[in-house]
């Protein structure tokens, strides 16, 4: 019984598990652990990419550059402009001559009436509207300026500015953001017709989309259709590298999709249309439609026709192949493809694709680069900038920075430059190439600089001689010895007598002993005569009368910036400077003793359109102003009469202007400042390698100077006096001005308490041209105010460029 018990007991056991059965189970235990584990780990990497999502789409999304602009065409009835200028300048700003103007941008010329649809554009100071408008001209001049559309006629217009440089990023991506808003919808239907079809619907990614466009590319036997969803192609461009891995593509994936559930698809579609590559230009790459549409077209984004839309779309693509310009047969055919998923979608009909078809890519040959590019006036810009901004701001900041530049102004010096040079070469029979020129044109009240040029050959960016040119400037000094003599009107008047004897200084080891140009000895000449015919003798006894410090020390005070030692020889030009430091003193004289220090920029904003930075006219009473207009009077004959008569003859009726010409050594500097009611303007002429030219300031520069001032509206310089000056007939002059009661001391020629001897000229009696007072009574003029003392300050802006 024993035996049968366990015998039964045996047989009641369990068989043995399996060991297959085992590892079953711990396969699927162990399988849970990893999905789990897998599971935890995406969800753990996708938290990490949310945040790398959100962090750069919320932030700053690009690093954007700096855009520079020149200072905009203003309209207005009774503007000096002549219709081929008016053409010119929409020119510049690449507007479309057609038959009938339909959109912004387009004009119809006929004769010298003008309908044009303007561009809306964002200044520092507020939006000027897009415009439709009927301009005519007449007599040199706007005549009448009126809405076309029969709205209210507009008093004063501004057309939009033109981009004269960038400054880009460090890694010289470049790009022009367009809002949501303003993407043109052809743009947009096309996008979604090529790219991406389903993009309202899907969440990133789209499985229809990829079976749809793998069928689509199978029929045509091409890729006419991308298989990622223009979310994706984000991704790809804004987030991650160009890898083709697997890796890769399942992070663009995921990234998509958390892309999707944080943005609207506004958003995304703002942020793919600014990022998008299209294309290189040199070591900058084309980023966004808003920049494609410029550099390939020279047109806004909203100025595409539908070839055009179809060419840069298709262009999304492969970039590099389809360049139109590098491959122009490979981007038509892509064109006309994309064209025709156009019509296949209903974004245009069978006839319009027929017809973009046949129109030519339209691509145009420097797009998109700045036009009218001014290098040398860009080097003035930096270094105002270079001042106030860090240079990572300037290349990320997208900030605007609107300038003084004045195309018209920069257009006539450039085309007067090469075409006086070679002429000049030609007549003294110069090999060509040998002269060398600068010039540099400001506005006189405001000190803003209209043009500048570091060489005869425009748009060169090489040595800026209009900035880092240091020249002895010769007889250009002579104007502000007489101004220093001029503020002093108990000693001197414009008919002062001046010595014009010779003068024999110790210098070293040897003797100073100046010179007239013509080697001749005047005797005695009157004051406003010795500048006119730029006598040296007779201004060197004038300056050591009135002390070389003083002299020196109205230099300083009229924006000389560099150290000038303080010799007797600096009274005939002994002192270097460039042609913008000479402007800076002319215009203070041009100004009527106020200077305003030079300055290359108006405005700075931000990308937003908010005020960074203001530049505000800075006006400083630095020389007596009744001295500045009796040394513009003096000035004014150096034209008519002196050593510059021959621009005085080819002023127009009713035009005057002032200036002075300037001669050094061995005629190795030309020069010629001067200016006229609204503009002064510097010019020097000379050779690289210092050597003699055979030029003086009368026959080199100051013909390049009147060359393209002549062909500038300028007024007249003014003719009322300031205050405390007094008109006088003396010597067979009318009108000679005088300051207080100078006139009573002038009764005979060369009046004055000068140095040396009255001017010969008998006794011809001065009058004053006022009207006497009823009764006949002579009343004593009131005491004119003291003349402003100022502290020799600085012109922080030219500081920026010389030291002292």
């Amino acid at each position: 019984m024993t035996s049968n018990r366990r015998s039964g007991a045996r047989s009641r056991r369990r068989p043995p598990k399996r060991k297959g059965f085992r590892f079953g189970r711990v396969l699927v235990g162990w399988s849970l652990i990893l999905a789990v584990g897998a599971t935890l780990a995406v969800g753990l990497y996708g938290v990490h990419l949310d945040r790398v999502v959100r962090g750069k789409f919320e932030g700053q999304r690009w690093a954007l550059p700096a855009r520079v602009w020149a200072r905009p065409l203003e309209l207005y009835a009774g503007r000096r402009l002549s219709p081929d200028q008016f053409e010119s300048e929409l020119e510049r700003l690449n507007y479309r001559a057609v038959a009938s103007p339909q959109t912004q941008g387009q004009y119809q010329r006929l004769g010298d009436r003008f309908e044009v649809r303007t561009r809306p554009f964002r200044f520092w100071d507020g939006a000027e509207p897009e415009r439709h408008l009927n301009i005519s001209f007449a007599d040199g001049q706007v005549a009448t300026l009126t809405d076309a559309d029969g709205g209210a006629d507009p008093a004063l217009v501004r057309l939009d500015a033109m981009l004269i440089a960038s400054i880009y990023p460090t890694h010289n991506e470049d790009r022009v953001l367009v809002r949501r808003q303003d993407l043109p919808e052809l743009l947009v239907k096309t996008l979604m017709a090529v790219e991406d079809r389903n993009f309202d619907h899907h969440l990133g990614v789209d499985p229809k989309g990829i079976l749809r466009a793998a069928v689509s590319n199978f029929q045509a036997g091409a890729v006419v259709e991308g298989a990622s969803t223009l979310t994706q192609q984000l991704v790809k461009n804004f987030y991650l590298s160009a890898d083709r891995t697997f890796e890769r593509k399942i992070k663009e994936a995921y990234m998509a999709f958390l892309l999707e559930l944080h943005y609207s698809k506004d958003e995304i579609l703002e942020a793919y249309a600014n990022e998008i590559y299209l294309g290189q230009d040199g070591s900058r790459a084309i980023h966004g439609f808003g920049l494609a549409s410029q550099f390939f077209f020279n047109l806004p984004l909203s100025e595409l026709d539908a070839a055009k839309t179809a060419l840069l779309v298709g262009m999304v693509q492969a970039p590099s192949s389809l360049d139109p310009r590098r491959h122009p047969e490979a981007a038509e055919s892509r064109r006309n493809l994309v064209l025709d998923l156009m019509v296949r979608d209903g974004v245009i009909s069978e006839a319009e694709a027929a017809k973009a078809k046949r129109t030519p890519l339209g691509v145009q040959d420097g797009g998109g680069r700045p036009a009218g590019y001014y290098p040398d006036f860009i080097t003035l810009v930096r270094r105002q900038l270079q001042r106030d901004y860090r240079d990572e701001d300037l290349r990320s900041e997208g900030l605007n920075i609107f300038t003084t530049l004045d195309p018209l102004v920069q257009a006539a010096v450039e085309r007067s430059l090469p075409r006086k040079l070679a002429e000049l070469e030609k007549q003294r029979g110069m090999k060509a190439g040998t002269l060398e020129t600068a010039a540099v044109v400001t506005s006189v009240e405001q000190g803003e600089v209209l043009a500048i040029a570091g060489g005869r050959q425009p748009g060169y960016a090489g040595f800026n001689r209009a900035l880092d040119s240091v020249r002895s400037i010769g007889s250009l000094v002579k104007p502000p010895i007489y101004l220093a003599a001029l503020s002093q009107p108990d000693r001197y008047t414009l008919t002062t007598s001046l010595s014009d004897r010779p003068v024999s200084l110790p210098d070293g080891n040897k003797r100073w002993e100046p010179k007239n140009y013509d080697h001749k000895v005047n005797g005695s000449v009157q004051l406003h005569s010795a500048l006119a015919r730029s006598l040296n003798l007779a201004t060197v006894n004038l300056g050591l009368s009135i002390g070389v410090k003083n002299v020196v020390d109205t230099l300083y005070k009229m924006g000389a910036q560099r150290r000038i030692r303080v010799v007797p020889s600096v009274l005939l030009g002994a002192v270097s400077m460039s042609p913008l430091e000479v402007a800076q003193v002319y215009q203070t004289i041009a100004a009527g003793g106020y200077r305003a220090p030079l300055r290359g920029i108006r405005e700075v904003v931000d990308a937003q359109g908010r005020p960074l930075n203001r530049y505000p006219l800075a006006i400083e009473a630095v020389v007596d102003p009744r001295a500045a207009y009796l040394t513009t009077w003096a000035m004014q004959r150096v034209v008519s009469d002196g050593t510059a008569k021959w621009l005085g003859d080819q002023l127009p009726k009713g035009m005057t202007m002032a200036g002075k010409t300037g001669t050094t050594d061995e005629k190795r500097d030309s020069w010629y400042a001067g200016f006229s009611g609204d503009k002064v303007a510097v010019v020097w002429v000379g050779r690289d390698d210092y050597k003699p030219m055979g030029l003086a300031g009368g026959t080199g520069a100051l013909r390049v100077w009147g060359d393209f001032m002549l062909k500038l509206d300028n007024e007249p310089l003014p003719e009322i006096p300031p205050d405390g000056v007094v008109l006088a007939d003396a010597c067979g002059r009318k009108n000679v001005p005088y300051i207080g009661d100078s006139a009573k001391g002038a009764a005979s020629c060369g009046g004055g308490s000068g140095q040396g001897s009255r001017a010969s000229g008998g006794g011809e009696s001065v009058a004053r041209s006022e009207p006497e007072p009823a009764g006949g009574a002579v009343e004593t003029p009131p005491e004119p105010p003291p003349p402003p003392k100022p502290a020799r300050t600085e012109n922080h802006f030219m500081s920026d460029f010389f030291g002292r």
